[in-house]
């Protein structure tokens, strides 16, 4: 009985050893020590031998496995299915008709002009038609021109309401036909300040984007 003791330690012993000394290949520029196959050198008894730039950051699992463990069991993430038939809220609200769109950059009016430039109108086409076409009726529309601080209060609140009505006449002539307020506001909600001590022609670039319109729809989708 006791012979059989002893060569199960033996071979539970062996076992471990064979186990322990399992190659481990790691990067050249490791800091684990290796040979020249790259595999981490072992002592006798199996453990890594490590030079003196080691830090727990290069722990490898065999080596160190307290500090570098193997993810057990690793699974894909579930893939969500709407099997349902309902509709997430994000869904939702990307296929809204309550948007509202900017014409700014270079799409912004020219200094006391109120004429729909080209870049104006292809972008009406590209991000305002086709919304109000997917809209289920319409509730309204809200035009609002602005101006830049240069020239009157007076003339200025004239030229808003005009680049606001220039946007309408647009959209009119595109055939939609929604209930459209149009405003103007002039120069009192500017988007950007611009030092006063710039010369007329850099002040004027620097103001252009105060020269815009902006377009607000609120309604539900189809």
């Amino acid at each position: 009985m006791i012979n059989k003791v002893v060569l199960g330690l033996l071979l539970g012993a062996s076992s471990s050893y064979v186990a322990a000394q399992t190659d481990i290949q790691v990067p050249p520029n490791n800091a684990y020590a290796q040979d020249s196959r790259g595999v981490v050198t072992r002592s006798a008894f199996g453990l890594c031998w490590r030079s003196g730039t080691w830090t727990p950051g290069d722990a490898v699992a065999g080596c160190d496995g307290a500090l570098v463990s193997p993810i057990p069991n690793p699974t894909a993430p579930e893939v969500a299915s709407h099997l349902d038939g309902k509709v997430a809220p994000a869904a939702i609200a990307a296929n809204s008709c309550d948007f509202t769109i900017a014409l700014e950059s270079d799409q912004t009016f020219g200094l006391n002009q109120a004429v729909l430039n080209r870049a104006a109108k292809s972008r009406i086409d590209r991000d305002v038609l086709p919304k109000l076409t997917a809209c289920n009726g319409a509730s309204g529309m809200t035009i609002t021109g602005y101006t830049d601080l240069l020239g009157n209060a007076r003339s200025n609140q004239a030229l808003s309401e005009k680049r606001a009505a220039a946007v309408a006449d647009y959209l009119k002539k595109k055939g939609v036909t929604v209930n459209m307020k149009v405003t103007g506001v002039g120069a009192s909600q500017p988007v950007k300040d611009c030092d006063s001590k710039l010369n007329r022609t850099k002040l004027v670039a620097c103001l252009a984007p105060n020269r815009r319109v902006l377009i607000e729809m609120h309604n539900l989708p189809k």
